[in-house]
C-alpha cells in the first residue's frame, strides 16, 4: 500500500464506516455473540458478503476448524473485511485489513456485522431471505439506535 506523508494512501479514500472499530458496545447483541461464539456473526456476515454463494454454517465451520488448529484465523477473516470494504467503498481504517483482524479480530467482526445491519440486512435470516424481502417490496427499515432526537 502506497503512502503519502506517513498516512496510508487508501485510508481516506471511500466512505466512512457506519460505526467505529471500538464501538462494540453500541450493539450488545453482536458484541456478546462475537465474544462467546465468534463463528456465528462471522458466518452471518460472510454469507451476506458472499451474496449467498456460501452458507453461514459452512463459513462458521471453516472458522471453527481454522481457529482450533492454528492461530492464523485472521488470514481467513481479513479477506472478508477486504471484500466488504470494496463492495461498499469503505475506508481502510485504522490500518490495513489484515492488521485490523490480527490485532483486534473480534472488534473487526463486530464492526462488519454492524455495518451490514446498518445497510438494512437482517443478519438472522441469511442472504436468500433478505433478497426475497427486497424483491417483494418489503422495505427493510434502517437501524436507528439510541434515543430519539429532533
Amino acid at each position: 500500500m502506497a503512502s503519502t506523508g506517513g498516512i496510508p494512501a487508501n485510508s481516506t479514500n471511500g466512505s466512512p464506516w457506519s460505526s467505529g472499530l471500538c464501538d462494540c458496545f453500541s450493539d450488545m447483541e453482536s458484541c456478546c455473540c462475537t465474544t462467546w461464539c465468534p463463528c456465528v456473526p462471522f458466518g452471518q456476515t460472510s454469507e451476506i458478503i458472499d451474496e449467498g454463494s456460501t452458507s453461514c454454517f459452512g463459513n462458521a465451520l471453516i472458522f471453527c476448524l481454522i481457529a482450533s488448529f492454528t492461530p492464523c484465523i485472521c488470514l481467513y477473516t481479513c479477506s472478508y473485511r477486504s471484500r466488504l470494504r470494496r463492495k461498499y467503498n469503505l475506508q481502510e481504517t485504522p490500518c490495513n485489513d489484515c492488521c485490523v483482524h490480527y490485532w483486534c479480530w473480534s472488534c473487526a467482526i463486530c464492526q462488519e456485522y454492524r455495518e451490514l445491519k446498518h445497510r438494512g440486512f437482517d443478519m438472522h435470516i441469511g442472504w436468500q431471505e433478505n433478497v426475497q424481502r427486497r424483491n417483494k417490496g418489503i422495505e427493510i427499515p434502517p437501524v436507528v439506535e439510541g434515543e430519539m432526537k429532533r
